[in-house]
């Protein structure tokens, strides 16, 4: 799915954490790509929310740019599903495989498997031991969920006040970022409600619903993507809760007009196109056992109604 262009900017590659440094001591595959043959990469995605669209023709738009072949397949939130994916792009002998996962403990299993098949895998939006992968592009979620935190804070200023947080998928990015989100709030920010709604905008209408009624007197939600972010809204609004201010994450063309609009209050940006590229390029230099990070990570930034025209590309555009 395209989105409308913006002006592109260059963002900087930042290094996550000190204990992630570039080392190089992970899993490599049994043989280099030679140097002029094409290499193929699987493409594991993990659902079919907008990051997941984006993150996926990002990965396949890079990729042909670099001459390198493409498999994807989906998981569609289905750790088993996933396992089963590793094993068909282990079937296919791709060089290596490019994972969102949707579980990271059943992301063990998966490393496990490609491992013993000596084919590597480069993850997106999360980590594992720098041993055992060959790379990886991540999103600091803790630090997203903190930036919105952050922002309610501020915005509430000492007042007492209550938040929901409706969640992603349990068990992967979801519970990181609602982790940071949780651990940022001062103390009298109180999370009266806790509720996954699995990416799905129509869920998190219904959980949305449920939240409002239970708790009328709600200030904010912090919402785990912009997708389910909008499917609130509309249910706030419909229950009489146009008071509630949205806190949400991606960085979406939408959701950017809705930060104008006042629709939601905050959003963080950590742009999938970015995260996409960095993916495909740092994996084929990884193979070719060039000098790159081993451990990179997405730029992560607040953006309200006062910054929104300097915001990131979140999707690859038309002819990108």
């Amino acid at each position: 799915m395209s989105l409308p262009a913006r002006h592109r900017r260059t963002l900087v590659v930042l290094l996550l954490g000190t204990g992630l440094l570039l080392n190089g001591c992970g899993l490599e595959s049994s043989a280099t790509p030679a140097d002029d043959g094409p290499i193929t990469l699987g493409f594991v995605n993990g659902g079919s929310a907008e990051f997941h669209t984006c993150l996926e023709e990002s990965i396949a738009n890079t990729a042909k740019s670099n001459f390198a072949k493409l498999v994807t397949v989906n998981s569609h939130q289905d750790a088993a599903q996933e396992l089963a994916n590793i094993q068909d792009m282990i079937a296919r002998h791709v060089d290596a495989i490019i994972v969102q996962t949707v579980n990271t403990t059943a992301l063990k299993s998966d490393i496990a498997k490609a491992g013993s098949a000596h084919i590597p895998i480069f993850l997106t939006s999360v980590s594992a031991d720098p041993s055992d992968i060959l790379g990886a592009v991540v999103v600091d979620l803790k630090a997203v969920g903190k930036l919105d935190a952050d922002w309610i804070g501020d915005d509430a200023a000492g007042r007492e006040v209550q938040v929901g947080v409706i969640a992603g998928a349990p068990g992967a990015a979801s519970d990181l970022l609602v982790g940071g989100f949780a651990k940022g709030l001062p103390a009298n920010v109180k999370v009266v409600a806790n509720q996954p709604a699995m990416f799905v905008a129509a869920k998190a209408k219904i959980v949305a619903e449920g939240m409002i009624k239970a708790h009328p007197d709600l200030d904010y939600a912090f919402v785990a993507n912009e997708e389910m972010a909008f499917a609130a809204r509309t249910a706030f609004d419909a229950a009489g809760g146009k008071k509630v201010k949205i806190v949400t994450v991606n960085g979406t063309d939408e959701a950017l007009a809705a930060l104008k609009d006042g629709r939601f209050a905050a959003t963080v940006s950590n742009s999938a196109k970015d995260t996409g590229e960095l993916a495909v390029t740092n994996t084929i230099s990884l193979l070719r056992k060039e000098k790159v990070e081993k451990i990179a990570a997405t730029p992560a930034r607040l953006i309200t109604r006062a910054n929104a025209d300097t915001a990131p590309l979140y999707c690859p555009s038309d002819g990108s």
